[in-house]
C-alpha cells in the first residue's frame, strides 16, 4: 500500500503533523482500490475515540465501505477480527457482519481467527446481543463446535418451528457455506458493505438450504390453510412469529431465484390465505408475511407471483394494504423486466389456440376472449347475447363467479406481461426466437397482445429485420435466433414514419406507446454541462401528482414536506439491467394545505461500479437508457406542471411561470402527439376545420378560431390570443376517435377540438361567456 491509501492508514493509526489537512475536509476514498479499502476498513473500525484527524478519515472510509465491496487479504481479514475484539469494551458490541463479510471477501486462505471468534461470540452471548443472528452463527462456526451449538440453541430458544428449522440447517452447514448464508441473509449493519452480488446465487446453490426453503414454504402454506379451516385459532397478524417471517423471506428468495416449478402453485395458495381473515374482519392472518414475500418478489420476481399479488390486492379487506401493494408492485414489475428468462412466461389457463376459453353452462356457452382485455360473453346457438342470461344466473351462480375471476386473472397476466415488456427496453432484452414464437406470439392468452407490437428478428449477427405479426403473421426463423422489441431510437426516420402510418391505417392499437414512442437524444447544452441535464429544470408542478407518478413508473423518492430534510430530494430509477441509475432532483416550492408545489431540477446518471454507484458523464450513458429515463421525466413534468392546469389562479412567480410555460416550445412527448394528430385528424369528421401550425392545433369554429397548445392543451382564441378555460368533463366530444396508443393529453386535445369545431352548439354558460366579445 502506498500513496493516498497509506496516508489514510497512518492518519487513523499514528497521525503525522502533515495529516492535519484531513481534519478540514472529507478524505477522498473513492479512487483507492478495493483491496486497499479492505486494509483501511479494520483501521477505521479500531479508530473509535481517537484524534479528530483519525475520526475524519475513519468516517470517510466507513462511508466508502458501505458503498463498495472491499477485498481483504488474509492479513487484513485477521486485522478485521482483531479490531472487532479490541472495540468490545468501548462499543459494548461488535459488528460481526464485518467479520463474516471479511471471510467471504478474503482473497486467499482464511487466517486462523478462531480465538478472536470465540471472544466475540462469548461476549455477545453474555450481553444477550443476538441482533445479528446469521453472522453470529457464521462466527460461532469458526470458533468451534461448542460455540456453534450454544449459539444455535440460544437462537432457537423461543423461536417458531420454521425459524428453528433454518437455524438447524445453517448450523449443519460447512464453515464457508455458513458465511455465504450470513451474507445472503444480510443482518443489519451500519458499517458493513452492500450484500455481495453473487451471495443469493451461492446460497441457492447449497442443497440443504434449498431443501429448507421448500419445507418452510410448505409448512407456512399448511399453517395458513389450517387458520382458514379453523383448526388453528385466528389472531390478527399472529400466524407467524417475526423470526419465522424472516426465515420465510429467505426461503421465498431462494425458491424464486431457483425458479422452482412447484413454487407458483404453492404461493397461489399461501398468499390469499395470509391476506384475508377467516372471519369477516378486515385484518389479515399475516400482513408481515404478505409484505415479506412481495419484497422477495422485488428481488427475484416471477410472473405467476406478480399475478397472485394482483389477485390478493383485489380481495384483501384491510384498507391500507392495497395502496402499499400498489407501491411494491411497481418495483416488482421493474425487476421482472430484468429477468428476461422468466419475465414473459404465461400459463395457457385453458384457452384454445384461437385465444378463447369456452365452458358450456346448460343451453348456453360462456366465452372469454383475450384481447386488449379479457372479455366474458355468453352465447346461445353460436350467437352472442347481451349480459348474463337469466338461466345462467339462476343455475350456474358459482360458475359465473369463477369465470369472472378467471377473466380478472387473465387481465392481471396481461398487465404483468405488458409492463415487463416495456420495462425491458433499457435492459436490452433479447429472447430466443423459438421460445418467443411458441410462448408468446402463438400463445392463446399473450398472442393478441404480443402480435400488436413491433419486433426485430436477428437474421445474421448484427442484422435485424422488423416485423409486425398482426399484419404479416409470425415470421419464420431458426429457433436459436434472437428476437427483441423494436425501438424507434434504433431506426431511421423514414422507417418510423412508415410504421406509424401502417398502425393508423390498419387501426392497430398497441398495448403501450411503441411506434409513436418519444426519442430523447443528447443536446448540445447537455454536452456542455457534461454530468447533468437541465432540460426539465425550473418547472413548477403539482407535487402530490408527481409523487404518485414516481411510484407508477417505478421511481423511488422520499416525500417532501415542511419537516426536517423534507425540502429537497431526488427520485431514482434503476435501468439497464441494474447497471445504470437515473436521478431527478426536485425541491419543495410551496406548501398550503391541499396545494403543494415542487420545483424541478437537474437529471443525472450513475453507473454501477464494483457494487457502488458512481456519477457518469451523460455522453457515456447508453442512448436507450438515457432516452427512456428522460421520457419518464418529461412525463412527470408534462402531466403535473401547473402550466397544464386550466383552472390555475395563483399569482406571483407561479402565475408568470404558468403564462410562460403554458404555450412554450414542444417537448418530445408533445412532438410525438403532433405526429399522431397528423395521421388521425384527416380521418375525423372535423378534418376540414383543423390544421396544425407549429405548437398548436388550430380549430376553426363558427364563432371564433382557436389554437390548442399540443403540450399543455391550453387554448388561445384569435385574433387577440385571449385565453379560453375549458375544464375537462371526462367525455369525448364527437364520439370515439381511434388512437394508436393511450395518451390522456391527446384525448383531451381531440375532445376540445371536437367541442370547438361545433362552438355554435355549446351551451355551457362559463364557456359562452368567454367567447362573447370577439370576432372570428
Amino acid at each position: 500500500m502506498d500513496g493516498p491509501a497509506a496516508r489514510m492508514l497512518r492518519a487513523m493509526t499514528d497521525p503525522a503533523p502533515e495529516d492535519a489537512e484531513y481534519h478540514g475536509w472529507y478524505a477522498d476514498v473513492s479512487r483507492i482500490s478495493d483491496e486497499d479499502l479492505g486494509t483501511l476498513v479494520p483501521a477505521a473500525y479500531a479508530a473509535v475515540g481517537k484524534a479528530p484527524v483519525s475520526m475524519s478519515v475513519r468516517f470517510a472510509v466507513e462511508g466508502e465501505g458501505r458503498e463498495r465491496q472491499p477485498r481483504y487479504t488474509p492479513d487484513a481479514c485477521r486485522r478485521m477480527f482483531d479490531a472487532l475484539v479490541q472495540g468490545l469494551e468501548q462499543r459494548k458490541w461488535a459488528d460481526v457482519r464485518l467479520g463474516a463479510g471479511a471471510l467471504l471477501r478474503c482473497t486467499g486462505p482464511w487466517p486462523d481467527v478462531a480465538g478472536q471468534a470465540r471472544t466475540l461470540v462469548r461476549f455477545l452471548l453474555d450481553k444477550g446481543r443476538l441482533d445479528q443472528p446469521y453472522a453470529l452463527l457464521a462466527l460461532a462456526g469458526v470458533a468451534g463446535s461448542g460455540p456453534l451449538r450454544e449459539v444455535a440453541a440460544r437462537l432457537a430458544d423461543g423461536a417458531g418451528p420454521i425459524a428453528r428449522d433454518e437455524i438447524d440447517v445453517i448450523a449443519g452447514l460447512g464453515a464457508e457455506e455458513r458465511v455465504v448464508v450470513a451474507e445472503f441473509a444480510a443482518d443489519d449493519s451500519y458499517t458493513g458493505p452492500p450484500t455481495a452480488e453473487d451471495a443469493a446465487e451461492r446460497a441457492a446453490g447449497i442443497p440443504a438450504y434449498a431443501g429448507f426453503a421448500r419445507r418452510a414454504l410448505k409448512a407456512a402454506a399448511e399453517r395458513a390453510r389450517a387458520i382458514q379451516d379453523g383448526t388453528v385459532p385466528y389472531r390478527a397478524d399472529k400466524a407467524f412469529a417475526s423470526g419465522e417471517v424472516k426465515a420465510l423471506g429467505h426461503a421465498a428468495r431462494i425458491a424464486l431465484l431457483r425458479d422452482e416449478p412447484w413454487l407458483p402453485a404453492l404461493l397461489a395458495r399461501l398468499l390469499p390465505d395470509v391476506s384475508v381473515a377467516p372471519t369477516q374482519a378486515k385484518t389479515l392472518p399475516s400482513q408481515a408475511l404478505l409484505y415479506e414475500i412481495v419484497r422477495a418478489a422485488q428481488d427475484f420476481p416471477i410472473p405467476e407471483l406478480v399475478t397472485t399479488i394482483r389477485t390478493v390486492r383485489g380481495s384483501v379487506r384491510h384498507a391500507g394494504v392495497p395502496k402499499q401493494l400498489d407501491k411494491m408492485l411497481k418495483r416488482v414489475e421493474a425487476a421482472l423486466a430484468e429477468r428476461a428468462d422468466v419475465a414473459l412466461r404465461l400459463p395457457d389457463l385453458g384457452f384454445g389456440p384461437d385465444g378463447a376459453y369456452r365452458r358450456d353452462l346448460g343451453a348456453h356457452t360462456a366465452v372469454i376472449t383475450a384481447g386488449e382485455k379479457a372479455v366474458l360473453v355468453f352465447e346461445k346457438d353460436g350467437k352472442a347475447l347481451k349480459g348474463v342470461p337469466a338461466a345462467v344466473r339462476r343455475d350456474h351462480k358459482a360458475e359465473v363467479k369463477e369465470l369472472r375471476e378467471l377473466a380478472k386473472r387473465v387481465d392481471a397476466h396481461l398487465t404483468t406481461l405488458v409492463r415487463a415488456l416495456e420495462a425491458g427496453f433499457t435492459a436490452g432484452a433479447v429472447h430466443e426466437f423459438g421460445r418467443w414464437r411458441d410462448g408468446l406470439a402463438r400463445h392463446p392468452v399473450a398472442g393478441p397482445t404480443v402480435r400488436r407490437l413491433l419486433w426485430e428478428v436477428e437474421e445474421a449477427p448484427g442484422e435485424w429485420r422488423t416485423v409486425l405479426p398482426e399484419t404479416g403473421g409470425v415470421p419464420d426463423a431458426p429457433d436459436a435466433a434472437g428476437v427483441r422489441l423494436w425501438h424507434p431510437l434504433r431506426s431511421a426516420p423514414d422507417e418510423v414514419r412508415a410504421w406509424r402510418d401502417l398502425l393508423v391505417e390498419r387501426r392497430i392499437r398497441q398495448p403501450f406507446k411503441q411506434a409513436f414512442r418519444e426519442v430523447y437524444l443528447l443536446t448540445p447544452a447537455e454536452e456542455r454541462t457534461g454530468t447533468y441535464s437541465n432540460r426539465f429544470a425550473a418547472h413548477l408542478v403539482h407535487y402530490r401528482r408527481m409523487f404518485a407518478l414516481f411510484r407508477a413508473r417505478g421511481w423511488t423518492s422520499s416525500l417532501l414536506g415542511p419537516w426536517d430534510d423534507g425540502h429537497e430530494d431526488e427520485a431514482v430509477r434503476v435501468l439497464g439491467a441494474g447497471e445504470w441509475r437515473a436521478r431527478f432532483a426536485h425541491v419543495l416550492a410551496d406548501w398550503q394545505d391541499e396545494l403543494v408545489l415542487a420545483g424541478t431540477d437537474r437529471v443525472s446518471f450513475e453507473r454501477r461500479d464494483g457494487g457502488a454507484w458512481r456519477a457518469a458523464p451523460l455522453a457515456e450513458v447508453p442512448p436507450l437508457v438515457f432516452s427512456e429515463a428522460m421520457r419518464d421525466v418529461d412525463l412527470f413534468v408534462g402531466v403535473t406542471s401547473i402550466a397544464a392546469d386550466p383552472e390555475w389562479s395563483g399569482d406571483g412567480e407561479p402565475r408568470r411561470y404558468w403564462e410562460r410555460s403554458g404555450f412554450a416550445e414542444l417537448t418530445e412527448s408533445a412532438a410525438a402527439r403532433r405526429d399522431a394528430l397528423e395521421r388521425i385528424l384527416p380521418r375525423t369528421r372535423i378534418a376540414g376545420r383543423c390544421s396544425l401550425d407549429g405548437r398548436f392545433l388550430v380549430v376553426r369554429g363558427d364563432l371564433r378560431t382557436y389554437k390548442i397548445h399540443l403540450g399543455s392543451a391550453n387554448i388561445l382564441m384569435e385574433p387577440d390570443d385571449a385565453y379560453l378555460c375549458i375544464v375537462p368533463s371526462g367525455r369525448t366530444a364527437g364520439g370515439t376517435v381511434f388512437l394508436p396508443f393511450e395518451d390522456g393529453r391527446l384525448s383531451l386535445i381531440l375532445s376540445k377540438a371536437f367541442l370547438l369545431a361545433a362552438d355554435g352548439e355549446i351551451t355551457d354558460e362559463s364557456i359562452l361567456a368567454q367567447l362573447k366579445g370577439g370576432a372570428r
